[in-house]
């Protein structure tokens, strides 16, 4: 079922995140975490590209997902990316029944000599793919802005470049505030966008984790949040038990206001996602 289809329904969509383990001999370990969160119908799982530029994407994953039971929407970054190299990709998936991919630049390698120039923007990427295949393209959008942008307004500016070129739904980075994807929501369809647009959650699962992902992104930290963060920073279960608590009121208050999907990054365990489901569902 293709992104337009599923997000044309008014029911909640959840979908979940996953990437690929660096052995594959882990992917039996990946398995049986999706597995468990079978049990909430997802619409799909995602899976990852290959950060800093490398691709380590894999169509055996792809495949095993699959066969698993689950739609999957893979990722696909084009910054490194030959257009005789994306048309074969491409043209794998479909052979393998996938009907749905999210287009992404991807990180600017350390080197970027080692990269070709064919595709510099994720719009670039979703116009080939939409020209050259049948499948749904998705894109990423930023509540807070992307890193590299200017300000929120530029970014939503190349947003609507990514829409304009075909993409179907917009996938958000990950934020604690409600109210900074509310705003955004707001001022994205002031633009004339109206793809469905799914919320970014992720559990939290320690303070470590959130300090890497407010370097890596734009990304805020609610007072109430940051200060369970620092009183439980050396009690990682207690941090964990307010955290569900935490992404749980985020999660009922977006399905309150009919938002058109949830989709949890997973970082491939599933009990977190799992108890803020059970609390939700």
């Amino acid at each position: 079922m293709r992104l337009r289809e599923i997000y044309g329904k008014t029911d909640p969509k959840i979908s979940f995140e996953v990437f690929p383990p660096k052995e594959i001999s882990d992917y039996p370990i990946l398995m049986a975490e999706l597995e468990k969160l079978k049990k909430f119908n997802p619409s799909f799982v995602s899976l990852t590209y290959g950060a800093g530029g490398k691709n380590n994407n894999s169509q055996e994953l792809v495949r095993l997902i699959s066969q698993n039971g689950f739609s999957v929407m893979p990722h696909f970054t084009c910054i490194c990316s030959t257009k005789n190299f994306v048309t074969e990709h491409i043209k794998n998936l479909e052979k393998s029944g996938i009907e749905n991919i999210l287009a992404l630049r991807g990180d600017i390698p350390d080197d970027p000599e080692i990269c070709c120039h064919d595709f510099k923007y994720a719009n670039e990427l979703v116009s080939f793919i939409k020209s050259n295949s049948s499948l749904s393209a998705g894109v990423a959008g930023y509540p807070e802005g992307h890193i590299e942008a200017k300000d929120l307004q530029s970014d939503i500016n190349n947003l609507k470049k990514k829409i304009e070129a075909g993409a179907e739904c917009i996938f958000t980075q990950l934020f604690f505030d409600n109210d900074k994807f509310f705003s955004y929501v707001e001022k994205v369809r002031n633009e004339g966008i109206n793809v469905p647009i799914v919320a970014g959650i992720m559990p939290i699962l320690s303070s470590k984790q959130i300090n890497k992902m407010i370097k890596l992104a734009n990304i805020s930290i609610p007072q109430k949040l940051n200060e369970k963060i620092i009183k439980y920073e050396q009690n990682p279960k207690d941090l964990q038990k307010f955290g569900v608590e935490y992404v749980t009121g985020q999660c009922r208050e977006l399905l309150n206001t009919q938002v058109s999907g949830l989709h949890f990054f997973t970082l491939n365990k599933s009990e977190a996602s799992y108890k803020i489901l059970e609390n939700i569902l």
